[in-house]
């Protein structure tokens, strides 16, 4: 039994545990590569434990898992620490398996070896400053894709997880209460404001399938890369910003209205710190509207978005 084939029993048994993004990084991670890519020319690289696939269960040793780590660490860390952790997993699931676990009787990938040669993960600090909010929501109201160009506001707007927002359905969403229901990381959902902003953008998307950011091309039926059109967007606004950037821009910026750190967190779906919040803190979500109605129009003015919700129900955006 190689490690390969056990590998594809392991995403067998568990994908339904998993959400799309964990099952897609599984497949990658373990790709053998050479096959033509959707939008591009290039041939797919193989994946950062495509090596190892041939192995069997058997032979595979700490030593050659450290010296997978040092070839790895050269070219791609980032995704090798991933790999990892990922192999580490599967090996501790091998060890529970009926069949498999007389064959991994230790986990070869529980060495501080083939750790140290990967390196630790750099904390990152792309963010979006208040000057650059102009050039920011400028690029991304520019992108053809009207679905993509929402999606990115949403995710800067809300604070929210990139795939927390690309799962969102239209039963989500309730219009008439402002309300969104989040299926969350850290707790089965959770329940935020629905923004007047916000509201305005999905409220204009096409109604194709049950996803509220639908993508006709995608097999899933929804928005699954939006990552290209971004770091696009990003390049002619002359910034350097990732997807979870934007997270990490709302939650800085959300300092500037002097937005309660608590409040912050639970509109983001942090986990909550300290005994206060675990076991006698529970806001309300007409306090979290409170603040977050004051975020958003204090980014949009930033970003020289003039937004009018008029009475009637329909909403004006104009820029500056």
């Amino acid at each position: 039994m190689t490690v390969g084939k056990a590998w594809d029993e392991y995403v067998t048994a568990r994908k339904s545990l998993w959400s799309e993004l964990h099952i897609r990084d599984h497949q990658k991670i373990m790709q053998s590569g050479g096959e033509k890519r959707a939008r591009s020319n290039k041939l797919t690289e193989p994946g950062s434990l495509a090596s190892l696939a041939t192995i069997r269960l058997v032979d595979l040793t700490p030593e050659m898992v450290t010296e997978w780590a040092k070839v790895e660490a050269v070219t791609r860390p980032t995704r090798a620490r991933l790999a990892l952790r990922l192999l580490r997993a599967f090996l501790n699931w091998c060890g529970r398996h009926s069949t498999y676990k007389t064959i991994v009787t230790s986990n070869p990938a529980q060495n501080n070896d083939a750790r140290e040669s990967l390196g630790k993960a750099k904390v990152k600090h792309d963010v979006l400053q208040r000057e650059q909010l102009p050039a920011w929501f400028n690029a991304v109201k520019q992108i053809q894709n009207p679905v993509i160009s929402a999606y990115l506001q949403t995710l800067l707007l809300t604070g929210a997880r990139r795939e927390e927002i690309a799962c969102l359905r239209w039963q989500d969403i309730d219009f008439q209460w402002n309300s969104l229901t989040i299926n969350d990381k850290v707790e089965d959902f959770r329940i935020i404001p629905l923004t007047p902003y916000v509201s305005y953008l999905l409220a204009a998307l096409p109604r194709r399938n049950q996803w509220v950011f639908s993508s006709p091309g995608a097999e899933s039926g929804r928005l699954t890369d939006p990552s290209i059109a971004h770091r696009k967007a990003c390049a002619i606004a002359g910034l350097d910003l990732t997807l979870h950037g934007l997270r990490r821009s709302f939650a800085s910026l959300c300092e500037w209205i002097e937005m309660p750190a608590g409040i912050a967190a639970q509109i983001q779906g942090h986990k909550p710190k300290g005994v206060r919040e675990q076991n006698y803190i529970r806001r309300p979500l007409d306090l979290l509207r409170m603040w977050h109605v004051k975020i958003e129009p204090w980014i949009l003015e930033q970003a020289g978005i003039n937004f009018v919700p008029e009475q009637t129900g329909l909403q004006i955006v104009k820029l500056k």
